[in-house]
């Protein structure tokens, strides 16, 4: 959530950011504005109201100790009048505020300078593209086949337990996909992250925290009679355990890495890039969260950028490394990197992961916030990313390294499968 005296000081500037996520923000600022006014004078009525009882009654107390009997009763008349009046200028306060807060909540966070204009995800920059891509034989095959040929991955199975998108692994399929798990997590453990597991479910809080609601409401399971929803990732339960807390600057960074199972609803999503593991409602990812100083927010996300991309080069995959357009943007994200790897037999790029720096715009939903030695306590800087998620890592690991043979596991991936072709 945009910080209300960040809008009130730099109205133009946030509508003009805005602009650039193809976001109308005017109407909705101009009525934040006129809120904030119609809260500050309502807060002014309230307080000097009170004032006012306050010295009355002091005066009625002097009144009584002097035998001043019928004057205290009248200034007692007025007193509960004030009372009366204290209470619906409090609830008018309370409704100007919730108005107020529901507003903002639906408001995006703004971009980082560099962001590109753009609407679409043609309108991404490709910073950044390395590794071959494979030539494959004429008769290789998706991974949807390789899976039914091998049996590692059963999707007919899952349509039959729950339906499209919850897939069953099998075997050496299943192998694999902890095998992946152990991986990335080792990884991030090797880089200092310290490893959590998180519930599954999160409360709406948590929701509301990291900008998940009201934003993508439709595209969460949810659990209405615990009024709880699955988690679309674990970032939403990791970044919340931080929520409403003060830290000590000289904490900072908090460095989290988490394995979940992952639930989206993805509503909408039709045709053939729904084909295998390209779109699931439930998937395993890991993911790698980081609370840091405003200050150095920016320079961290340029090394989770480089993490990941050292993972993808250790699985030997090609990728490329997109800067988000305004148009692509999440909702909450200042600066987004989108990875894709390339899946050779679909001849597509499949988006992988990717690692953002929310800026304060988590963490003042949150009141997630540092203290330094001297001085308040001010915003901290919230970023995640994914490292990685995992079902089109296995499509493309299965497509591209496909042989007469069977598939081929890259060479780090070997100590955690056990074997080395599939």
């Amino acid at each position: 959530m945009l910080q209300l005296n960040y809008i009130k000081e730099n109205t133009q500037e946030v509508i003009n950011k805005l602009s650039i996520k193809n976001f109308d923000a005017t109407e909705m600022i101009t009525k934040v504005l006129d809120l904030d006014n119609k809260r500050r004078e309502t807060q002014k009525l309230l307080d000097d109201n009170l004032f006012e009882s306050n010295n009355i009654a002091k005066e009625i107390g002097v009144l009584f100790k002097t035998g001043k009997q019928n004057e205290a009763t009248t200034l007692k008349d007025k007193t509960a009048k004030l009372k009366i009046l204290s209470k619906e200028l409090n609830d008018k306060l309370l409704l100007i505020e919730k108005e107020l807060n529901d507003i903002l909540l639906q408001i995006p966070n703004t971009p980082h300078h560099s962001v590109p204009k753009g609407k679409h995800a043609a309108d991404n920059i490709n910073i950044h593209q390395e590794g071959d891509i494979p030539e494959l034989p004429i008769d290789a095959i998706p991974h949807w086949d390789i899976a039914s040929k091998y049996d590692i991955i059963d999707f007919e199975l899952g349509n039959k337990i729950t339906g499209a998108g919850f897939p069953v692994y099998k075997g050496k399929g299943a192998k694999l996909q902890r095998a992946l798990i152990n991986f990335f997590l080792d990884s991030a453990l090797k880089q200092g992250y310290t490893e959590f597991q998180p519930p599954l479910m999160v409360n709406e809080d948590s929701g509301y925290g990291t900008g998940q609601l009201p934003d993508k409401e439709g595209q969460m399971y949810y659990v209405g009679l615990d009024n709880y929803y699955l988690i679309p990732t674990a970032e939403v339960p990791i970044t919340n355990m931080f929520r409403n807390m003060i830290v000590k600057a000289e904490e900072l960074p908090f460095k989290c890495v988490a394995y979940s199972s992952c639930f989206r609803r993805e509503a909408g999503s039709y045709g053939k890039d729904v084909r295998g593991l390209n779109r699931l409602h439930q998937f395993d990812k890991v993911e790698i969260v980081q609370i840091q100083h405003p200050d150095k927010s920016y320079q961290t996300l340029e090394e989770m950028r480089e993490y990941v991309a050292g993972l993808l080069r250790l699985l030997e995959l090609p990728f490329r490394i997109l800067r988000l357009c305004g148009g692509d943007m999440s909702f909450a994200s200042a600066l987004t990197y989108d990875f894709e790897v390339y899946s050779a037999a679909q001849k597509k790029w499949l988006e992988v992961s990717s690692v953002s720096n929310f800026e304060s715009f988590q963490s003042n939903r949150m009141k997630l916030r540092f203290r330094e030695k001297e001085g308040k306590p001010q915003l901290a800087h919230t970023l995640n990313g994914s490292a990685l998620a995992l079902p089109r890592i296995v499509a493309a690991l299965l497509e591209n390294n496909q042989t007469n043979e069977g598939v081929k596991i890259p060479k780090a991936l070997i100590p955690y499968t056990g074997f080395d072709i599939l």
